[in-house]
């Protein structure tokens, strides 16, 4: 169905979005939206030091473990409530799903900052706050990728997706630097805030989000009907055409294009462009100067659009969305979901406890203020975008997901220890450490969160099944999200004792995290060695046969 902001646009403005607007708006809005979650998460760990600081019920001795608890209470919740979220998203609107989910959640994340003008020290309201906060948060993440994954095929999806993902650093930055701006006046206003910005952008996600290009699939035929038509009228006229024009007035004039949309279902994995006129064949004249048009071996962008459109509206009628075993046993996805259990178990301890570890921290001899540390810690999610981008686009070129992963997961494990050992000689030593950090612990984790989640929803056992994306998806984070939830309780109870013992915990979960994906690196060493293997054997018969045409 289509937006109500945009049917708005195209009846009182004129609006005629084309396809590539279509798709920079999807990846807009999905950004705007996830960045939003995000800084509507970080609140929290901004916070820390001043509810510690007095603030019943986090004051006193069991402050940090009962901080570490209410983490764990909104991680665990959204870790189960990813799975159901992903189950339900396969099924419903994702627009509106989306939309009920960001509005609910800003206005939990409002409330547990009311607690500040109301009063409130019950640990239970605090904890509820939480929970239900967790629920609502846990629509977001199965929501935006689907919706992202219906747009973009798997051609440059690592790249795409890891400069998109950046939403997820941007949002912690923005989250902290406006929940430390506001600190000041009360620690209810860091919530606040946020609260209302991801409400808003709920609202902005109705209006104009299209979720798939079959809601607007009539306008995507007519404007490759319309590109056809004056490409191949050119080429035409150029002689480029395999087959043969009469040079008479009658045909040159526009070329009408017939194109057979596919019924047997072909993903939308081709992203090359319009189509290649110069291979094009003319099947047919009608006599009246149309000819049937095919393209012998590039499929474009908007070709594309139409065959999925096709496919999705084949599919559902004719198939159930997957169901939630089906989905585990799709290959890698249990692989990958245990290994982004460790992953995120150390990028969500970074997120909920790295302010509070900088400001308890001695660098170059001095103690930093909230302020400080709080501005600070977002230099670890600059390397975190930085590191998304760098595993996207590397996992492009190399067409190896899993290779890719673990050469950062492995890189990981020195940099923190070098963070934890030198971190505290200087700022100007801190400061590249954490980007450093940052870069190797949140490229794997942006990698499986998006691009292999997508890959994963599309894979070739599901027989063109398109309706498993949001489930894949759910299985892979709610899993991961579960280490997420570990992660922190954990620390609030090990750094009480020191944090050499975190960052233990810390380096052995990216190195379990590693191990997990072995059996796959091997088997894409594998493919890639028996795809150079085929090649090597291709050209030599391509060799053979040349010297045989050469005989005399």
């Amino acid at each position: 169905m289509e937006p109500p902001g945009i049917s708005f646009l195209k009846h009182y403005r004129c609006f005629n979005p084309t396809i590539k607007v279509y798709q920079s708006s999807v990846l807009i809005i999905t950004f705007i939206a996830y960045a939003c979650f995000h800084a509507s998460r970080k609140p929290i760990s901004i916070a820390k030091g001043v509810l510690k600081s007095g603030w019943k019920p986090f004051d006193g001795s069991t402050a940090t473990a009962r901080l570490g608890e209410i983490d764990v209470s909104f991680l665990l919740v959204y870790s189960i409530g990813m799975f159901f979220a992903g189950h339900v998203g396969d099924r419903v609107d994702l627009r509106i799903f989306l939309t009920v989910g960001m509005i609910g959640s800003g206005t939990f994340v409002a409330m547990f900052g009311m607690g500040y003008w109301f009063n409130i020290h019950s640990f239970f309201y605090y904890l509820c706050m939480q929970v239900v906060q967790g629920l609502f948060q846990a629509t977001g993440w199965p929501s935006v990728v689907a919706i992202v994954g219906n747009w973009f095929g798997k051609g440059k999806r690592g790249l795409i997706m890891g400069i998109w993902n950046a939403h997820t650093s941007i949002g912690n930055i923005c989250g902290s630097l406006i929940a430390v701006a506001v600190l000041q006046y009360g620690w209810g206003w860091s919530f606040l805030l946020p609260g209302i910005l991801v409400a808003v952008a709920g609202i902005i996600v109705y209006l104009f989000l299209v979720v798939n290009p079959e809601d607007v699939v009539d306008e995507v035929r007519s404007e490759r009907i319309n590109l056809e038509d004056q490409s191949l009228l050119k080429c035409g006229e150029a002689g480029l055409l395999k087959g043969t024009l009469p040079p008479t007035e009658s045909h040159r004039g526009p070329v009408k294009v017939f194109i057979e949309l596919s019924k047997t279902g072909t993903s939308c994995d081709s992203m090359n462009g319009a189509i290649d006129p110069s291979k094009a064949e003319i099947h047919g004249d009608s006599g009246d100067g149309k000819h049937d048009i095919e393209e012998s071996t590039v499929e474009g962008e908007e070709e594309g659009l139409l065959r999925s459109c096709t496919t999705a509206q084949i599919h559902s009628t004719a198939t159930n969305a997957v169901g939630f075993v089906e989905a585990w046993m799709i290959p890698g996805v249990a692989s990958y979901a245990l290994c982004l259990f460790f992953s995120k178990l150390v990028a969500y301890t970074f997120l909920y406890w790295l302010p509070f570890y900088i400001k308890h921290s001695d660098i170059g001899g001095k103690i930093l203020s909230h302020k400080t540390a709080g501005n600070l810690s977002t230099l670890f999610d600059v390397g975190g975008v930085m590191g998304g981008i760098l595993a996207g686009h590397i996992s492009d070129r190399l067409e190896a997901r899993a290779i890719t992963a673990v050469i950062f997961l492995y890189s990981a494990i020195p940099a923190l220890l070098l963070y934890r050992i030198y971190g505290s000689i200087s700022m100007y030593v801190n400061i590249p450490l954490m980007m450093a950090a940052g870069l190797f612990v949140n490229g794997p984790y942006s990698l499986i969160t998006t691009a292999v989640s997508a890959d994963l929803g599309t894979h070739n056992s599901l027989k063109g099944n398109s309706r498993a994306l949001a489930t894949v998806t759910a299985i892979i984070d709610g899993t991961g999200s579960v280490g997420a939830a570990l992660g922190p309780l954990l620390t609030g109870y090990i750094s009480a004792r020191g944090w050499d013992g975190v960052f233990i915990m810390l380096m052995l979960a990216t190195l379990f995290a590693a191990l997990l994906l072995t059996h796959l690196v091997v088997e894409e060493i594998k493919d890639k060695f028996q795809k150079r293997q085929a090649r090597r054997v291709e050209r030599v018969g391509q060799q053979d046969i040349a010297d045989v045409g050469n005989i005399p």
